[in-house]
């Protein structure tokens, strides 16, 4: 987390935004006090239709050939 003073919000209110959107927490700070936090929102929730789509995209899933894959990989003595 990184103080910012009110003047360098004003001044360089777009970098310090820019900041806050890559997931920086930010402290606003007034007179060299801790007055506001900026931080980024968490992401929107994805809704039941668009999950169901994105399940309809998937591949399908062979189970023999997955098993096969993963016996391959992975020691049978464990």
């Amino acid at each position: 987390m990184h103080d910012v003073s009110i003047r360098d919000l004003r001044n360089r209110g777009g970098e310090v935004v820019d900041r806050v959107s890559r997931g920086e927490h930010v402290v606003i700070t007034r007179a060299g006090k801790p007055v506001a936090e900026l931080r980024p929102l968490a992401p929107a929730a994805v809704g039941a239709a668009a999950l169901l789509e994105r399940w309809r995209g998937l591949p399908s899933l062979d189970p023999e050939a997955l098993r096969a894959d993963v016996d391959g990989v992975i020691d049978s003595t464990l």
